[in-house]
């Protein structure tokens, strides 16, 4: 690959290596340059640029991404689409990401070009939280690297996420006198709060003296009713494999396992076994809901993973949890994590159909109502935003309202109408942002008369959102030429609540050159709009293009 200064006789088709900004315009880092590009440079007196151009043999950043990233395909992930030279993979369901560390780090010596993350191994993932990324450092990158990167990972799956399968489990609480019920009370609350985050249950808890032989009995009887794993928490620590806890468990017919474990807290933890269902002697910590070695090894049980000696032995590195509050994820519950926002996750990003105009260039007929390809035009842009990434779907109804929820009719939409629709489009949008959710990142705005928007049309805008790499605005362009629908980050909802009329977000975007990203497409969808009778008998006489997934 070709970097450095290029006189723009020879910059058509090379990626902008540094953002430049154009008079009512902006070039982007990484934008490969068209002809118009050129023309625009030399209109504003620039003789050169830095950039990067392709030599045979080399392979640009997306595809380059992309290509390794098809090598990553594992058990319970899904890979996202590749942008700006990264592809994202992410988890399909709550459970646990397995890392082989060996292999990410093959995979990272091929080349310093191309690089993997992962979170830490046996990290707790809920649904769509990303659990590793691919990043392409330059523009583009040798072909035989990349095959030689894509062939290391399907040789030895560098993570995969295991989901969590529900476990029926008991929880049995020995007591000494003065021992407060209070205290196993919480046990309770406590260990039902853990087992519901890993996607299980808590079926039963009994509570019996602190004597080997009735617990022996509460254990058989634990097995008997069905619990698929059973929870001891004495009312004294563990000391020795003969002590109370392990001696019920060999008088059950039960056998011990291993017992302590190198994570503190958490140490005095035994694992046993009756007629192959884990019976766990609890340490103290457990009745604590802070994270403890306990944990580590109920969400392997609970993803269906060996949790035995062996696994339990090779804990120590990281095991030293005391006295370190920071240390929550990667080991805290997956709903824990998903809340508080401290998991890496694919943004929540919602849309909104704009369906309040009076379309008055079309004439006496409510443009959105009219059949393409024997739908309302409307519905089209709808059943594109459902068939995409995007949730909720928000369609916002002012001038006749029943006839566009007519041809809406039997979609999962969520309708919000707008009284003020005639004051202007501006409106509209300001309808729909009132009514997201609070936890949405960001939104999709879609305009109704566009009927060839595509599902993938939308998720490639989502895919290159990323406020913290300064995409908070996406566009998606055709052949460079910017088109709809947008996706505005939630950081820009205030500036579109000050926006008065018809503009919509045109006045916001040109506003925020630098946190603009553009997303090119594929097909005419993005420019194609339908608003007087000229462009319907245009439309209508075109050739149907290829769809986009």
């Amino acid at each position: 690959m070709k970097f450095g200064a290029l006189p723009l006789a020879e910059a058509q088709g090379a990626a902008l290596a540094h953002s430049i900004v154009l008079p009512g315009r902006g070039l982007k880092k990484g934008r490969v340059l068209t002809g118009d590009d050129i023309a625009a440079l030399k209109a504003a007196g620039i003789a050169s640029v830095v950039a990067a151009k392709l030599e045979a043999g080399d392979i640009g950043e997306n595809q380059a991404a992309a290509m390794v990233a098809a090598g990553l395909a594992a058990p319970g992930v899904d890979i996202g689409p590749a942008f700006t030279g990264r592809v994202n993979v992410y988890a399909q369901s709550l459970g646990l990401c397995v890392v082989n560390r060996d292999a990410v780090d093959a995979f990272n010596l091929v080349d310093e070009a191309i690089t993997l993350s992962t979170v830490e191994p046996y990290t707790v993932v809920a649904p769509k939280q990303m659990v590793a990324t691919v990043k392409i450092i330059p523009f583009a990158v040798s072909g035989d690297v990349v095959e030689v990167c894509a062939a290391k990972a399907r040789a030895a799956s560098p993570f995969q996420v295991v989901p969590f399968k529900q476990k029926r489990v008991a929880l049995i609480q020995t007591r000494l006198p003065g021992f407060k019920d209070s205290v196993l009370d919480k046990t309770v609350t406590t260990t039902r709060d853990r087992l519901t985050a890993l996607g299980s249950a808590l079926i039963a808890e009994s509570r019996c003296a602190h004597e080997s032989g009735e617990l022996a009995g509460q254990i058989k009887a634990a097995i008997a009713n069905g619990a698929d794993m059973v929870l001891v928490a004495g009312a004294s620590a563990i000391i020795d494999r003969r002590d109370v806890i392990p001696a019920a468990l060999t008088q059950a017919g039960g056998k011990i396992l291993h017992f302590g474990m190198p994570v503190d807290p958490g140490n005095l933890m035994l694992m046993g076994e009756l007629d192959g269902l884990p019976v766990l002697g609890l340490p103290g910590c457990a009745r604590s809901p802070k994270v403890n070695g306990y944990d580590w090894v109920l969400q392997r049980l609970c993803a269906g993973l060996p949790a035995g000696p062996n696994e339990i032995m090779r804990m120590g590195v990281g095991g030293l949890l005391a006295d370190i509050p920071q240390r929550g994820l990667p080991r805290a519950a997956a709903h824990e994590a998903v809340t508080n926002g401290s998991a890496p996750r694919a943004a929540r990003i919602a849309a909104i159909i704009l369906a309040a105009g009076q379309s008055t260039r079309m004439g006496t007929v409510n443009k959105l109502t009219i059949a393409i390809d024997g739908k309302p035009m409307v519905r089209h842009a709808a059943e594109a935003a459902l068939a995409s990434q995007a949730r909720p779907v928000i369609a916002v109804t002012g001038h006749q309202p029943d006839e566009v929820k007519a041809a809406l009719k039997d979609l999962k939409l969520t309708f919000v109408h707008n009284p003020d629709f005639a004051q202007g489009l501006s409106t509209s949008m300001k309808a729909g942002l009132a009514g997201l959710p609070p936890d949405i990142d960001g939104a999709v705005v879609l305009l109704g008369d566009m009927p060839r928007i595509a599902p993938g049309e939308i998720d490639r805008l989502i895919a290159h959102f990323n406020p913290v790499e300064g995409r908070a605005i996406v566009v998606p362009t055709r052949k460079g030429k910017r088109g709809n629908p947008v996706l505005l980050g939630k950081q820009m909802f205030l500036d579109l609540a000050r926006v008065e009329g018809d503009s919509g977000a045109r006045d916001v975007i040109a506003a925020h050159p630098d946190l603009v990203a553009e997303a090119e497409m594929d097909t005419d969808g993005v420019l194609t709009d339908i608003d007087t009778p000229q462009a319907l008998a245009k439309f209508k006489s075109a050739p149907r293009p290829r769809e986009v997934a």
